[in-house]
């Protein structure tokens, strides 16, 4: 038994290596089809470790902080295969904390990744918006080029925690959920242990809409940027840490549909919360 648990971590790591060189090479090929257009945030899209462009994204912003520190904060990281930071972590040699609830997708990202970047840490911690302190002392900076949030849930009470934790980063990256439309400012009630369900309709209840993010971080100071084509994740920068020139020019997008969500019930936004209206929400103000 032992001899079969050994032989199956190995197939686990090497597959997770194949992962890593396929990561690799599709963010090379697709970073290098690129025609940039600085105002135009769709052309800055590619994926190697992300899964909808977000890589591309990060990439252009990144390069026009005044100051970077060169380091990040992702929480919701997972195994660190498919997410926001790990382009960063592996081609671009940064620093950062990898934080991940499930005890065996943290495990397994420390042991993958630690020898590929020895700055990055890796913390088995389900965030809430009462262990801020913890996080804090986590974290080497409170203002991080990079801070990348999607745990499918709680996003905007964790959000707005990390906030008044005193964190500022100049890329804020959070997940949006399109179902609650583009004007909406709504997110889930606050419950301390919420995970998602993956199962018809429940899959479609969680986290914030576009228009409650925009109402939680304009008044602090930031600036949305845009969304990604596949209508998932929303970025926001703290406009003091970049290029004014390059902040004024951006003509971001302001709203997208989320593909998966619009392929797996055949709907756009308006079906898909028809489904879920009669559950509670909380409407920012």
């Amino acid at each position: 038994m032992i001899m079969v648990r050994k032989i199956f971590r190995y197939m686990q790591h090497v597959r997770s290596l194949q992962r890593i060189g396929m990561a690799l090479s599709r963010g090379a090929a697709t970073s290098s089809l690129r025609t940039i257009d600085l105002a135009e945030p769709l052309t800055w899209e590619f994926s190697g470790f992300s899964q909808n462009g977000e890589d591309g994204v990060i990439d252009v912003l990144m390069r026009h902080i005044i100051q970077p520190n060169y380091y990040f904060i992702e929480i919701g990281a997972s195994d660190g295969i498919e997410n926001n930071t790990s382009w960063l972590a592996i081609s671009r040699r940064f620093g950062g904390v990898f934080v991940e609830g499930n005890p065996i997708a943290s495990q397994w990202c420390r042991y993958v990744f630690t020898p590929l970047n020895y700055g990055v840490e890796f913390v088995n911690m389900f965030v809430t918006q009462d262990n801020m302190t913890e996080l804090r002392n986590l974290a080497r900076y409170s203002n991080p080029d990079v801070f990348s949030l999607d745990i499918d849930g709680n996003d905007y009470y964790v959000a707005k925690a990390v906030l008044d934790a005193g964190f500022r980063p100049k890329i804020f990256i959070v997940e949006y959920n399109s179902a609650f439309g583009p004007t909406q400012s709504l997110t889930i009630p606050y419950k301390k242990d919420f995970q998602v369900v993956q199962s018809y309709k429940d899959n479609l209840y969680y986290g914030c809409s576009i228009a409650g993010w925009q109402k939680l971080l304009s008044p602090r100071g930031y600036k949305f940027v845009t969304v990604e084509r596949n209508g998932v994740n929303a970025f926001f920068i703290d406009p003091t840490t970049f290029e004014s020139s390059f902040v004024e020019a951006i003509r971001g997008k302001s709203f997208s549909e989320n593909v998966s969500q619009a392929r797996e019930y055949k709907t756009d936004w308006h079906q898909q919360f028809a489904l879920i209206q009669d559950r509670e929400f909380f409407n920012i103000d």
